[in-house]
């Protein structure tokens, strides 16, 4: 189309040309027939910068982050925390809270499945206080102990853009019954 980026970033990129009219409609029609959305609400191109930074400090990382978690999406996305939470919880459906645990539990079942790591080790990595901590969290999200869920031929991961909907939040509400 002729335009041209400044920055391309995960699931972003910032054009320089303001692009207004058709050849926004066009720009659509092009993104969408690729399989991606163009977001131009703020608040929703916000909620998806959590979700990435979520993510990556979840799944794409093995670099030890020393601080919690909302420390580490404030300082990433250089935004008043409360306000984040509150935005996040009104547009998802869930907390950023909920959005990390069924995030790590995903990554706990992928993990697993790997075997490379034992539970203790994969405790540690994601940060958990205990390997009793992680299998209590795990047994109220899945329904099953993480030994159990390992024996199971189908081990139902979920791609990651299913993890986080209100569905998850309706979940671990229940699990907390």
């Amino acid at each position: 189309m002729g335009l041209h980026f400044v920055v391309v970033d995960l699931g972003e990129v910032e054009i320089m040309e303001d692009v207004t009219g058709a050849s926004l409609e066009q720009l659509k029609g092009a993104l969408m027939g690729e399989g991606f959305e163009l977001m131009d609400d703020r608040k929703a191109i916000l909620i998806e910068k959590i979700k990435n930074v979520i993510t990556e400090m979840i799944h794409n990382s093995d670099e030890e982050i020393n601080i919690n978690y909302s420390d580490f999406i404030v300082g990433k996305l250089d935004y008043d925390y409360n306000y984040l939470s509150t935005l996040f919880s009104e547009l998802k459906g869930i907390t950023i809270q909920q959005f990390i645990i069924v995030h790590k539990i995903e990554r706990v079942k992928e993990l697993l499945r790997y075997g490379e790591l034992n539970l203790t080790q994969i405790s540690y990595k994601l940060h958990y206080s205990s390997v009793g901590h992680l299998s209590n969290q795990f047994k109220k999200v899945t329904g099953l102990s993480p030994s159990a869920f390992k024996q199971l031929k189908h081990n139902g991961r979920r791609p990651i853009d299913e993890i986080g909907n209100s569905d998850d939040a309706v979940r671990l509400n229940n699990a907390k019954s």
